[in-house]
């Protein structure tokens, strides 16, 4: 049962990581990479408990918290002007030398 849980999980991590990099919009792949991330933290607690090994669910949690705050961080720089329109700021800089 956990071994088909695990399959799962895999393939559901596998269809993140091509929504990450198919996805149209820069807010679908933030939230398929966030969802990878989730399926990480899920997919080391059940290989932690497959092992044997509880200290795993320890590295799990270290994970979910670096996977929050990277994601709040992506999040707030994809606000910055200078994320959403790169070109447009190297052309007026461009201008501005002539």
């Amino acid at each position: 049962m956990l071994t088909a849980a695990t399959i799962a999980i895999l393939v559901v991590m596998l269809l993140a990581i091509i929504r990450c990099v198919v996805g149209p919009t820069l807010y679908d792949r933030i939230l398929a990479f966030n969802m990878f991330g989730t399926k990480t933290v899920l997919l080391i607690s059940i290989l932690g408990f497959l092992m044997g090994r509880p200290e795993f669910l320890d590295i799990a949690l270290v994970y979910a918290l670096i996977n929050f705050i990277s994601v709040i961080g992506v999040l707030r720089f994809s606000d910055s002007v200078e994320f959403k329109h790169p070109l447009q700021k190297q052309a007026s800089t461009k201008e501005d030398k002539q």
